[in-house]
């Protein structure tokens, strides 16, 4: 796994050797026997104080090096959205609401596609589809869908140890944009070597997105969202390059870590109250349906993510949609009964 390579963004979900295995499987947790709460995991020791040294590099004891370059360009290309915003009030409406469809397309590439397809595999696309998210993908432009899905598996393989690309355990900075700017640490590597991928490549539209993706990043990311205002109503370049796509591109990026970080730490613990990640509304809003957090750890395999459909989780809304155009098969859902016994087992008893 590549320690650096071009940024090496986000993520939600479990990680799995086999789709089929149990949620507690997927965690590294063992079942807790029937009618007993799973216990909880001794945490573990804190990362060690940061103490820098020459060149960059942490002192001896699992330090990671900075990544100056990430530093700068995330420094850069937040200062630019914060100059978009300014921009907004001489902007065409038709611009604005441009760069909020580019917004939710970019979106759907990440939830329905990287995360809930081919990270978790909880259901099934025709190429037309996969095509399609694969796009929408390239318009999120958080690393192509093998090393998105990559770092997912790993995540929920090891979640919140140091083997956890983004741990939640060293805290909201780490966890949202500092993973960022430093090199993976080295039981990430190690990790994530002993897991298998194959599922991924043996998908020629990964292949193809991974071949292709810096050429597919500039096209999807940047030029369409940029040039679609302009020609067809007059926008000018200036606002259609900072609103569509970098204003919008900054957005997506803060509110996918925001699963990372916040979903980590703020929220109730309904279904399994061992474990961090939380169920937070503010993060499902903007996530269009990631939110659901402490479900989707408990309950990975699940393509909606989320109890009930009737929540508001756009992504479970549009692979049903897909489903009933079939384009979409085999949605993978937890029982009823499965989630209530959980509940009850290892809940704590807020919903």
């Amino acid at each position: 796994m590549a320690q650096e390579g071009h940024f090496h963004w986000l993520s939600v979900g479990t990680h799995s050797d086999s789709i089929t295995r149990t949620g507690a499987e997927r965690s590294g947790r063992p079942e807790a026997p029937p009618g007993r709460a799973a216990r909880s995991p001794p945490p573990p020791p804190p990362p060690p104080p940061c103490r820098w040294e020459r060149g960059g590099e942490m002192a001896a004891g699992g330090g990671q090096a900075i990544v100056w370059r990430n530093v700068v360009l995330m420094g850069l290309l937040h200062l630019g959205a914060v100059y978009a915003l300014s921009l907004v009030p001489r902007a065409q409406l038709l611009t604005l609401l441009w760069a909020y469809f580019c917004f939710l397309v970019t979106a759907l590439g990440v939830t329905a596609g990287a995360h809930r397809l081919w990270s978790h595999r909880s259901y099934k696309a025709k190429l037309p589809l996969r095509i399609f998210l694969a796009a929408a993908n390239s318009m999120a432009f958080q690393n192509d869908i093998y090393e998105w899905s990559r770092d997912h598996r790993v995540h929920h393989k090891y979640s919140e140890t140091d083997a956890d690309p983004h741990n939640a355990r060293r805290g909201f900075f780490f966890s949202h944009i500092g993973w960022l700017f430093v090199r993976k640490h080295r039981d990430v590597i190690e990790k994530g070597r002993k897991l298998d991928f194959t599922d991924l490549l043996d998908d020629p539209v990964v292949r193809f997105q991974r071949k292709y993706y810096k050429s597919s990043v500039v096209l999807m990311c940047f030029v369409i969202p940029t040039f679609v205002p302009w020609y067809l109503w007059g926008e000018s370049l200036w606002n259609a390059y900072f609103l569509a796509s970098i204003l919008r591109y900054t957005i997506s990026l803060n509110v996918t870590w925001l699963v990372n970080s916040a979903a980590h730490m703020y929220g109730n613990r309904p279904y399994d109250k061992y474990i961090n990640p939380r169920q937070n509304t503010f993060v499902t809003l903007g996530a269009i349906g990631e939110g659901f957090h402490n479900y989707h750890h408990t309950f990975p395999f699940d393509y909606s993510a989320s109890e009930l459909g009737l929540k508001f989780n756009p992504t479970t809304w549009f692979i049903d949609f897909m489903f009933w155009l079939g384009l979409v098969t085999d949605r993978k859902q937890a029982p009823k009964e499965m989630i209530q016994a959980r509940k009850e087992r290892t809940g704590d008893g807020s919903a």
